[in-house]
């Protein structure tokens, strides 16, 4: 029985074409609202009871009933933030869901919000804050003056980047839900899966010849659809020429590197790939079912669950279609012949049993012979475990892509994000001749996109573009070989700071293209998206390579070292094999605040903050806050700084308060902010430079500072963030003096109405931003009261000169 409980508004099963900013209305927007609310909920009808929103079907990710949440709330904090909504819908609710997880590895323990210890509201109430947060946004667009065009400097942009974020969590749950075990889901009414063949095997692939040429890409500033801030900017490669797989790589191809040993032989593998391999214990894709019980990547009570077992070879466990309540739906496709799994004769279209020949007779891997039943592998989709559709494309990550494309031959690789604009060919036109030139605009876009199939399709469904390439765009996003980061001229946005920044680490492959289940902007030509290497999307590849004397592709590669928080420093691999034909362009981090992560930034923190004993600045700057605090009559509880470094002032401030919370987004800092908490002493093996003048005292080259004694250090917590989230509760005092080392003052300003107390104050130190910078955004909650300079020291004791003003909130 499908969970119809969940629906707010109507049950849905297709998405739509993105808006037109430019050119759309409130019943526009209205409509492609309420369609992206419906659509994100009614994949949750597929789940069996409200028991299954409460497991984790991947260990690396929150239980299904944040995600059904999440998005809810994010509409709402973007909405607060951009002044459209000025009364929350459920605080609690609103920071429970607020940030999902980015794990930073495979082998990640869980936290307490994954593995169960989490009480997690009861469903009907979560259903609920959906329902009052739809209604609230309904009316908002009714009573909001529309002005065109919508652009990034109007407060619609928060509207729209509710919906495409609900969007892109359309995706994301599709996934999750696909990991479940199938005892827990159901197929929903009207949901249809794709045919298994077009009637003709795809047993070639061959490789196309693309020319070499200047290729430019980015989305451009003034582009009339919403876009995420990855997209902006602009790169140009020349590329040399170069030879692309006709179509994306289907489970037949894959199949013969399965059977040939592919999961067992290290020397096809990156180092990373293969440590992941080993870890998960990997033989075949995540999404294959074989019988032998392999490790599945469910989490907490269902971590022991496999999807490989005997049983799915011989029993069918999809339920019944049904009608859903009073929503006029009609049983859904299904098989065409009354099977389960929706193929047009409900069995498997065959295999290839012949062996892997390179890239002879200009195919990636020959003419496979055979077309047998395989019975040794079947598939799961989003409901169902169907017979193997051979001729639809392999969903794998990167680490198996690669490693696939170095079995096939020394010469073989991935795309480069450079080459895979060079293949959506010359039919989509000048990007300033507007929303025409985007395929997610056309009204026949021919490709497997907005959920017009629950699953991916075969690689020959949709014609080839002009240059003879299939599913450029839509049927499975597509990895390439380079690192996810910036364009050049990339800009953070301030409702939403953290989109994309964080993960321009290095550790973050990027995808193109859109998948069967993109939806809206999605799958525009201009979509960016990046994952973690061992993250499962759906997400497959094609097979590439450089011609011989052509010169190399240029592939981006991020060359600013990342230090995590709790593991250090790892070490970025810039190499690419010799055989490949790509030539490394290292660019660094377009996340500026990655690059205080040395240990030159560190020393000069820790010199700044604790130099002379911490004597100077760290004292000064508390000794400040509290006069302040005194004078203006405030409660001396609880106190939050926006920008703690390593600790210094915090550890000051809770000589006077009870309560100190420090935040900074630099992980060396909070390092070593936590060790001296943990131990009152900090030691650095590298020396701070003898011109310093405000050194810390060192013992044979060793910096050493020490907490003072009067410091109660269980009164302070640290927490890393990237801009003021809900989870900061509101406190008496608010010290933020980091504006001029972030990368995005305005995030951090923004939302400091909400975690002052009524009688608190907030004080800003800044040499950038005065009275007259801040007054915009903060004089519509804060009266100003006061405005001084105030001088600071760098780490080599030189004075800076600052302002400080100091607000309280509008009474």
């Amino acid at each position: 029985m499908a969970m119809t409980k969940v629906l707010t508004g109507k049950y849905r099963t297709t998405g739509m074409a993105p808006l037109d900013l430019s050119s759309c209305s409130k019943s526009d927007i209205l409509e492609y609202f309420e369609a992206s609310f419906d659509l994100n909920e009614s994949l949750f009808t597929g789940l069996k009871d409200e028991d299954a929103f409460y497991k984790c079907p991947d260990r690396l990710r929150l239980p299904l009933i944040f995600y059904y949440a999440h998005t809810a709330t994010v509409f709402v904090n973007k909405l607060m933030l951009a002044g459209m909504m000025t009364e929350r819908v459920n605080l609690d609710f609103e920071t429970m869901f607020e940030t999902g997880v980015d794990e930073m590895s495979w082998d990640d323990t869980e936290n307490y919000r994954m593995g169960g210890s989490f009480q997690w509201p009861p469903l009907e109430e979560t259903v609920e804050f959906r329902r009052l947060v739809r209604n609230r946004i309904r009316q908002l667009i009714k009573d909001t003056p529309l002005q065109l065009p919508i652009t990034q400097d109007s407060p619609w942009w928060a509207v729209m980047m509710g919906v495409e974020h609900e969007k892109i969590h359309i995706e994301t749950s599709s996934v999750l839900i696909r990991q479940m075990p199938i005892t827990m889901v159901t197929t929903p009414p009207k949901w249809k899966y794709a045919p298994e063949s077009t009637g003709t095997s795809i047993n070639k692939n061959p490789l196309l010849r693309v020319e070499g040429a200047e290729v430019t890409f980015g989305k451009p500033e003034d582009f009339p659809s919403y876009g995420w801030c990855v997209e902006y900017g602009q790169r140009t490669f020349n590329v040399p020429t170069f030879e692309a797989s006709k179509f994306k790589v289907t489970n037949r191809e894959f199949l013969q590197f399965v059977k040939e040993g592919g999961y067992e032989n290290s020397s096809y593998w990156t180092t990373e790939g293969w440590n992941w391999r080993c870890f998960r214990q990997a033989r075949h894709p995540a999404f294959w079912v074989c019988t032998k019980g392999c490790k599945s990547g469910c989490g907490a009570v269902i971590s022991s669950h496999s999807h490989c077992l005997p049983e799915y070879f011989t029993t069918t466990y999809s339920e019944p279609n049904i009608n859903i309540n009073d929503n006029d739906i009609s049983p859904p496709n299904g098989g065409q012949n009354g099977t389960s799994n929706g193929h047009q004769n409900g069995t498997s279209n065959g295999h290839p049993n012949g062996t892997s020949n390179g890239h002879q007779n200009g195919t990636t891997n020959g003419e496979q012979k055979g077309n047998e039943c395989q019975p040794e592998f079947k598939l799961r989709v989003m409901f169902d475990v169907i017979e193997m559709p051979w001729d639809w494309p392999t969903v794998v990550n990167y680490h198996e892509a690669r490693a696939f494309c170095a079995w096939k031959g020394p010469e073989f690789r991935m795309l480069t994000e450079a080459e895979f604009n060079m293949i959506q060919g010359g039919a989509l036109g000048d990007p300033s001749k507007g929303v025409t030139s985007d395929p997610v605009f056309h009204k026949d876009p021919q490709a497997n996109f907005r959920l017009t199939f629950g699953s991916s399709s075969p690689v020959d469904l949709y014609p080839a573009n002009d240059l003879g390439f299939h599913d450029v765009y839509g049927n499975l996003w597509e990895w390439v070989e380079d690192h996810f980061n910036g364009l050049p001229g990339y800009k953070q946005h301030h409702l939403y700071d953290d989109y994309a920044s964080p993960c321009f680490d290095a550790r973050h492959g990027l995808m193109l293209g859109g998948s069967w289940a993109s939806d809206g902007t999605y799958n525009s030509r201009f979509s960016r998206m990046g994952f973690r290497r061992h993250f499962y999307q759906h997400a497959g590849f094609r097979v590439a390579r450089t011609l011989p004397g052509a010169g190399k592709s240029p592939v981006v590669m991020v060359n600013t070292d990342v230090y995590i928080l709790g593991a250090g420093m790892e070490e970025n691999d810039l190499t690419v094999p010799e055989t490949v034909g790509l030539e490394v362009v290292p660019m660094a981090s377009t996340n500026k605040q990655f690059h205080h992560e040395t240990e030159e930034f560190l020393a000069a923190m820790l010199a700044l903050q604790y130099g002379d004993g911490g004597q100077n600045d760290s004292k000064a700057l508390a000794d400040f806050c509290v006069e302040k605090a005194n004078h203006y009559g405030c409660p001396l509880q609880n106190a939050v700084q926006l920008g703690c470094g390593t600790g210094g002032v915090g550890y000051q401030l809770a000589k006077t308060y009870k309560e100190v919370i420090g935040v900074d987004y630099c992980a060396r800092y909070l390092d070593a902010a936590i060790t001296l908490q943990k131990t009152g002493e900090f030691r650095w093996p590298t020396p701070v430079s003898e011109n310093d003048a405000k050194k810390p005292r060192t013992e044979n080259g060793t910096i050493t500072v020490n907490i003072p004694a009067d410091v109660q250090r269980d009164r302070l917590t640290f927490k890393q963030m990237t801009w003021v989230p809900n989870e900061i509760p509101k406190v008496d005092l608010v010290l933020l003096d980091f504006l001029d080392r972030v990368s995005n003052p305005k995030a951090w300003w923004l939302r400091l109405w909400e975690i002052v107390t009524d009688n608190g104050i907030v004080v800003v130190i800044s040499q950038k931003f005065g009275k007259d910078e801040l007054s915009a955004d903060l004089n519509k909650k804060f009266d100003l009261l006061e405005e001084q300079e105030y001088q600071l020291q760098n780490s080599q004791g030189q004075p800076k000169v600052a302002m400080a003003t100091i607000w309280k909130l509008k009474l």
